[in-house]
């Protein structure tokens, strides 16, 4: 079997899609023939994007056993469906979450519906696989294969725990339990709701530290943003990944009941980022509902579980098939304040009750949630396809 891989996330740009894409098609090689066509940066995406029938086109002709064509996300594969000329191939496509409960009726109405026209669906978690036949997939045609996480790095690399210089360096208290949150401020992400609705109600040794691009400052681009009519600036801010949560988390940290028990340290050194991490009382996910945005999957709880935190993650979207309650991390209910306070509080009145199982819940995902596991699932789904 010879698959082709379309994607325009891709290294050297650096997120959890960008990997996927990456650990799939690389580690796609040990089973198959594989052939690529991936934005790496270099010309505009948008002149990747215009030239890839062409490109498609091109790679079918000088590889005429190619079966599968896999989009690796839904976005491509919207723009490949007007494409004539390689119908030969199977077409399947990778759903992450937002790709799917994008809120613009143009999309959902016109779009999405086209979608049937292609062979496999493989979403990443089963929320994001249920989104998609309630808009109209067939479910004969929809897969879930969670993704992976990067265990690697883990085995090799020293567990060194954070030295006073670190701390000091960041502004991080010394003699706080620190919790730490990872990843862009965005409305769903529910940093804004945890500082303003949990931290008040916190053992006051806590002390939150958040990690991920953030401004200080509004931005040119924020502004600009505010003169959009707010149901086209909310699609553009969730179609740009732009950071809806920023302007709250700004005010929260200027508050003087907040700014003593939270930090924003913005983006790290990947090692200052692992340390944290490592020597954190807990890692937390308090994801709340946005209409029309969605967690597809929870990433980066594994790999904060990978580095040995103790994960605590709200119950929502596609992280119940990243964390298994009691098996790699725990489970609260999103936007329940008092269910949050009062789990981190037991962490604060015997850290042995809870951070005993940090080694077991790091086991738990190393075994479960391999890249490897991934591929071969993603192997297994294509051979069927082509039978």
């Amino acid at each position: 079997m010879e698959i082709l891989f379309v994607s325009h996330k891709f290294p050297p740009s650096v997120g959890g899609m960008e990997m996927q894409s990456f650990k799939l098609i690389n580690g796609m090689a040990d089973y198959c023939k594989v052939h690529r066509i991936v934005y790496e940066g270099k010309g505009t995406v948008w002149s990747f994007f215009l030239g890839l029938r062409s490109s498609i086109l091109k790679m079918c002709r000088d590889h005429p056993d190619i079966t599968v064509i896999h989009f690796n996300d839904a976005l491509l594969a919207t723009f490949c469906l007007s494409h004539k000329g390689y119908e030969h191939l199977k077409r399947t496509v990778t759903l992450h979450g937002l790709d799917v409960v994008f809120p613009n009726q143009l999309y959902r109405k016109y779009v999405f519906p086209k979608f049937d026209q292609l062979d496999l669906f493989i979403a990443v978690s089963r929320a994001t696989a249920d989104h998609a036949i309630t808009l109209g997939l067939n479910p004969d045609k929809v897969v879930v294969i969670n993704n992976g996480v990067d265990i690697e790095p883990q085995h090799s690399e020293h567990h060194a725990q954070p030295t006073a210089e670190l701390l000091k360096k960041y502004g991080i208290p010394a003699d706080r339990f620190l919790l730490v949150g990872v990843g862009r401020p965005v409305r769903r992400k529910g940093f804004s709701w945890f500082i303003r609705e949990v931290v008040r109600k916190l053992d006051p040794r806590f002390f939150v530290v958040l990690i991920g691009p953030f401004d200080n400052q509004q931005t040119f681009f924020e502004r600009i943003l505010l003169l959009i009519p707010g149901k086209v600036r909310e699609q553009l801010m969730l179609f740009l990944g732009f950071g809806s949560d920023a302007q709250a988390i700004r005010s929260l940290l200027k508050d003087p009941d907040f700014n003593q028990s939270v930090r924003h340290l913005g983006r790290l050194p990947a090692g200052d980022k692992k340390r944290l991490l490592q020597a954190s009382a807990a890692f937390i996910m308090p994801n709340v509902h946005v209409d029309g945005d969605m967690e597809g999957f929870g990433l980066v709880c594994l790999e904060a579980a990978v580095e040995g935190a103790l994960v605590f993650a709200a119950d929502i979207d596609g992280i119940p098939d990243a964390i298994r309650h009691g098996k790699n991390g725990f489970l609260l209910p999103s936007q329940n304040a008092e269910a949050w306070a009062a789990k981190l509080n037991e962490l604060a009145a015997d850290s042995r009750l809870l951070g005993g199982q940090k080694q077991a819940f790091r086991d738990f995902t190393i075994t479960h949630y391999s890249w490897d596991r991934m591929v071969k699932a993603y192997f297994e789904a294509f051979e069927r396809l082509s039978l």
